[in-house]
């Protein structure tokens, strides 16, 4: 089988960049085209410090890139400010999107889903790439069946543009979604009604009265703790990224899988 063609929006950023990296490395896929702001015109390979150049030129517009290069899959780690819009000139341009930019609202998640559905084209948008973290959100889930008093707290770099992350949202989606179908509405209904002394000092609130905590300090990479607490016990779920090289094993499946499919999915778990 020939390789799947990949194009990389976003490749001079720091996930892109390990992107570049990967699909340059895999034998099953080969890198079509790439898209930045900076370092136009240069070839890619050399501005992201490999020892050799790849033949691909860096290219500031999405849609020029597409429409010249006709990759089969578009991965984008760009801005949440233009994650909606560079999807869906993905997906106009009979290309399937792999989207690991997070700051998707629900409805960003249907305009998305409705223009799959009309090309009849796969795409995938998914939260967290690392394996250990798809397994930490499955076991919060599953947990919440049981536990009905929980927090997640989520730490990233100071960078990061969005809060609470893809990650922690999606962790709490499914933890609500557990807890209902065990026929619960809501998590602490036992806690002791509260004031704020501080507005946020509590966190944010979400569905199923779930407390998320995001912190932003340098020095992190990509973090989350999912606190359950009962009687006499409490049970900590944790996952550590300590190097975007963890994410990589998840693009590269996404980037194989996403030619199979048909509509929109969300997260690896499906395609694990």
């Amino acid at each position: 089988m020939s390789p799947i063609s990949v194009a990389v929006s976003g490749a001079l950023g720091k996930m892109g960049r390990e992107v570049v990296k990967t699909v340059l490395a895999d034998s099953e896929l080969t890198l079509a085209g790439v898209v930045d702001l900076s370092c136009v015109g240069q070839d890619v390979a050399t501005a992201i410090g490999l020892s050799e150049s790849c033949g691909i030129l860096v290219q500031e517009s999405l849609t020029a890139m597409l429409t010249e290069k006709k990759p089969q899959v578009c991965v984008d780690f760009t801005h949440p400010s233009s994650a909606l819009s560079n999807t869906l000139a993905i997906v106009d341009a009979d290309c399937r999107p792999v989207i690991g930019t997070t700051g998707l609202s629900d409805a960003d998640m249907e305009a998305i889903r409705q223009a799959l559905n009309t090309k009849k084209l796969g795409g995938m948008v998914v939260p967290n790439f690392a394996i250990g973290a798809v397994l930490m959100m499955k076991f919060a889930k599953e947990a919440s069946k049981y536990l009905d008093h929980a927090e997640i707290i989520e730490l990233h770099h100071n960078q990061k543009a969005d809060a609470p992350s893809g990650t922690a949202d999606n962790t709490a989606k499914g933890m609500v979604e557990a807890l209902k179908e065990s026929g619960k509405s809501q998590f602490g209904s036992t806690n002791k009604p509260e004031k704020e002394m501080i507005s946020g000092a509590r966190g944010a609130l979400v569905e199923g009265n779930l407390r998320i905590h995001s912190v932003r300090l340098p020095g992190f990479v990509a973090h989350q703790e999912v606190i359950f607490g009962s009687s006499g016990q409490i049970l900590t779920l944790r996952h550590d990224s300590l190097d975007r090289a963890c994410f990589m094993p998840g693009v590269a499946l996404s980037a194989k899988k996403v030619v199979e499919l048909t509509g929109l999915v969300i997260g690896l778990e499906d395609v694990l």
